[in-house]
């Protein structure tokens, strides 16, 4: 398939779809501000029987995520249940009592061990890191990191990344995530455990859950994924075995601006394997 289809609305996608598995940055809101026009489409298809299951790469818990889409005025009756890249994390750190944690990341997602039996120690000391995100991501990269992770890398040291994401929407502008540090961490030889998007326990935890919503275990052709990344969305989602809705508003919103189709070589080049359709914004 090398041709795609540009969707006018959701309602075009879910027949037969009992699930939806959907993206929140980016497509439910840009970090600032909802787009009332998504919630409206996943509080639709949520009222005529389906279930919306929000997968995010939030390294926080889910309800610290659910906070913030209240704050944007993201009603609760968008969706069903929100699984994070955070509550996967904070069952490894769970999973680890005892094990010192160097704690990689801005003050605000400390959420990542609060209520958990771990103890924090500095990177000479610990045994293993955490890492949520830059210290500062409004002026730094990956790279005002490469002396640290040289040292953890000579202590042989796990680093639990709890957003694989390398860049993500605020406003206008991308900022840089936990992914770019982890991705630099794996490229100077460190072990580097992902959790979130494209890896498969995130995708795990979201089909438990609208199992539980639907009564039934559900049926991969039946869900589909919605999301504006080629790294995380469309590659997970095809890696799981289960159809995508490519939103090219997003963090490739320059790659796709003013393209109302495309030739099988630019499919080839945005995407390798293409999603089932594209749409600019997700709405009804």
């Amino acid at each position: 398939m090398t041709t795609l289809h540009f969707a006018e609305g959701l309602r075009e996608l879910v027949g037969g779809v009992d699930v939806v598995l959907s993206d929140i940055w980016g497509v439910v809101h840009n970090g600032l501000e909802s787009f009332p026009e998504a919630c409206e489409a996943l509080h639709t298809y949520r009222s005529r029987g389906g279930t919306v299951i929000l997968i995010t790469n939030a390294p926080r818990p889910a309800d610290s995520v659910q906070r913030q889409l209240r704050k944007l005025g993201v009603a609760d009756e968008t969706y069903d249940a929100i699984v994070s890249s955070g509550d996967l994390t904070r069952l490894y750190v769970a999973d680890h009592p005892g094990r010192k944690m160097f704690w990689l990341g801005p003050e605000r997602d400390n959420s990542i061990y609060r209520g958990l039996d771990a103890v924090t120690a500095p990177l000479e000391e610990a045994d293993y890191i955490v890492c949520t995100g830059l210290y500062d991501d409004e002026t730094e990269t990956a790279e005002d990191y490469r002396g640290m992770m040289l040292k953890a890398r000579e202590r042989k040291l796990t680093l639990v990344c709890a957003n694989p994401d390398i860049v993500v929407e605020r406003g206008d502008r991308l900022i840089y995530c936990a992914g770019a540090i982890a991705e630099l961490y794996r490229e100077l030889g460190g072990e580097v455990i992902f959790y979130g998007k494209p890896h498969r326990p995130i995708y795990e935890r979201a089909m438990a859950l609208a199992g539980e919503r639907q009564g039934h275990q559900i049926d991969r052709k039946k869900v589909l994924a919605i999301g504006d990344s080629v790294r995380t969305d469309l590659t997970g989602a095809r890696e799981f075995g289960i159809d995508c809705l490519f939103v090219t508003r997003g963090i490739h919103s320059e790659e796709f601006e003013g393209l109302d189709q495309l030739d099988p070589t630019s499919v080839m080049e945005l995407f390798g394997h293409p999603p089932m359709a594209l749409m600019r914004e997700l709405k009804w």
